[in-house]
């Protein structure tokens, strides 16, 4: 059972990793040349935070998997909900990359809507795995309230056009 607990673990790092790889030039560019909250954390942050987050969701959801029996008509909402909002995460990074400020903030806006039923939906299922998500929708809304800022601060990025 073992190699089940570590690839769902490892797998919400395999989308992470490769948003990173394609988009690893260009975001700290970005990142650089935006008008930012006082309260926006480092770019440094964002690597060590997403790790903690990703092996927390990552182990949630292997939780719902292993105590629904496997990929089942019973996983589907749940384990649905959840490939869902992780595909939404594993696309941000292109839509910032490619200084799409407005679609970076609607795909945080969905992925939001998401996370929350992910988390609702597995609740009922394993409590554990429900409050693994915590620290996770906590970073989320934090994220959303910085994307709605720097995408109203920074004018000339709305329309996914850089300089």
């Amino acid at each position: 059972m073992w190699a089940y607990t570590v690839g769902f673990t490892v797998l919400p790092h395999v989308g992470g990793f490769l948003g990173w790889l394609m988009n690893r030039k260009e975001i700290p560019i970005l990142y650089e040349k935006l008008k930012k909250p006082s309260w926006c954390p480092p770019l440094k942050i964002f690597p060590v935070a997403w790790t903690v987050l990703y092996t927390g969701m990552g182990y949630a959801s292997y939780l719902i998997w292993n105590d629904l029996g496997g990929c089942n008509s019973k996983a589907v909402i749940p384990l649905g909900l959840y490939g869902a909002q992780l595909a939404l995460n594993w696309a941000w990074p292109h839509f910032f990359g490619a200084h799409n400020l407005k679609m970076a903030l609607i795909d945080t806006l969905c992925l939001d809507a998401l996370a929350i039923g992910t988390m609702c939906s597995w609740y009922r299922i394993n409590k554990v795995a429900a409050l693994l998500l915590v620290p996770y929708l906590g970073w989320l809304a934090m994220a959303t309230c910085l994307s709605i800022r720097i995408w109203k601060d920074n004018p000339e990025q709305k329309s996914g056009k850089s300089e």
